[in-house]
């Protein structure tokens, strides 16, 4: 048995970790690597064994998908989670998933010890850190882009390759991309690279999930998406007939659906939580088509004020996912509020789904409080026209007091 300290590094297998990993066998320690399998498609047994070459003494490959989907995708669509009104926040709703894996392996192979390749810039060495804190309040990091020793060895990739050619570390014989990648089950995102110049447009051959929608069907594609407490419970394409109730088949199935006709792309510019700006390149196509279904069974379930106050929560719990803070006390509060308002969102919206397009083209359900009669043109109902006299009268009042003393409006 060896007496050396034991670290749990989350590995990739790309230039960075595997580097990392040597240096830390370098170091002293005995290095056991994880593999969080999400749904990225990643060759995990070439992985595994480059790791071992380098000298790992085991691998942990963890299959994760369904985690994902159920516990933290579902929930995100449920809450109606998006990041300063655009990202969808698939890397960020990854990070707490994997931490999950990453802590169990950590205890189970007796790990006091974890460490990553997260760069010091970026969320992810947050929202990883912050995560297994929470899981696990013992744990000890190593974040080795974050220590003086290891950043004045390695400036960047030019160091890392040297490294690894001098110490026998395979490397990719394919040209890198010039943008970085991470990909899961609910997205693929793009940054760095020449994508820092957000005055360059991203390039066609950047995106791998979705298809331009210059490229896309001519014919639109109609699905039904039923929701059960805000959670989506079954899609149904009406093409084929065909029905479809599992989450991770769901997703998968609006995924391809949604990338065929080029949904989900984003390009913008968005605020990381340390302070600084970043422009990142987004594909959710699957995510996106069950957003905009949930939106429109939310409005039509929900009472006016009730979704307003759940609006300004989804906002809220959409920064602390961002931020890394999917397992502090705030979050579990506003989670429970949210969830709570979803109470009576049921329903079945209809979508179509074309060239770029995600639109609600009609909705139903018994736990709408929409009233048809009440809401006509054509008839009175059960609302008297003339009461909204004195609903203007009143509203007026404090209009023309105000403008009585100090002047009216200013049209300018």
């Amino acid at each position: 048995m060896s007496g050396k300290e034991k670290i749990l590094l989350a590995y990739s297998g790309g230039l960075d970790t595997s580097c990392i990993l040597k240096w830390l066998l370098e170091k002293g320690y005995e290095v056991i690597c994880f593999m969080a399998d999400v749904g990225q498609e990643e060759d995990f047994a070439a992985a595994r064994e480059k790791a071992l070459r380098v000298g790992a003494t085991d691998v942990i490959i963890k299959d994760m998908k369904q985690t994902f989907v159920e516990k933290f995708v579902w929930p995100a669509i449920q809450m109606g989670l998006v990041y300063e009104d655009r990202y969808l926040l698939g890397t960020s709703l990854a990070r707490p998933c994997i931490s999950i894996g990453l802590m169990e392996s950590a205890i189970e192979r007796s790990c006091g010890i974890i460490s990553h390749g997260a760069t010091g810039k970026g969320n992810d060495q947050i929202r990883f850190e912050l995560s297994c804190y929470a899981l696990n309040p013992k744990i000890k990091v190593i974040a080795p882009w974050r220590l003086p020793e290891f950043c004045e060895r390695f400036q960047g990739r030019t160091d890392l390759l040297e490294y690894a050619k001098k110490h026998g570390i395979p490397v990719s014989a394919t040209p890198k991309a010039p943008w970085s990648m991470d990909a899961n089950f609910m997205h693929i995102s793009y940054e760095s690279g020449i994508l820092e110049n957000p005055t360059m447009a991203a390039p066609e051959e950047l995106y791998q999930m979705t298809q331009s929608a210059v490229k896309s069907s001519n014919t639109p594609l109609k699905v039904d998406i039923t929701f059960k407490g805000g959670l989506p419970v079954s899609v149904l394409e009406y093409s084929s007939g065909k029905t479809i109730e599992d989450p991770s088949e769901i997703l998968s199935f609006l995924n391809k659906v949604g990338g065929e006709q080029g949904v989900g792309r984003i390009d913008l510019v968005e605020n990381r939580f340390l302070g600084l700006k970043s422009r990142g390149v987004y594909e959710t196509p699957g995510a996106t088509i069950l957003h905009v279904a949930h939106k429109d069974i939310e409005v039509y379930c929900l009472d006016r004020e009730i979704f307003r106050v759940k609006s300004f929560l989804a906002l809220k719990m959409a920064d602390y996912v961002y931020n890394g803070f999917w397992y502090s006390p705030e979050a579990e509060y506003v989670r429970t509020c949210l969830v709570a308002a979803q109470k009576n969102v049921s329903g079945k919206v209809t979508l179509e789904i074309f060239k770029g397009h995600v639109m609600a083209v009609s909705r139903e359900s018994k736990q709408t409080i929409y009233n048809q009669e009440l809401a006509s043109m054509d008839v009175h109902g059960t609302l008297s026209p003339y009461a909204a006299t004195g609903f203007i009268e009143v509203n007026a009042m404090r209009l023309k007091e105000h403008y009585r003393v100090f002047g009216s409006a200013n049209t300018e």
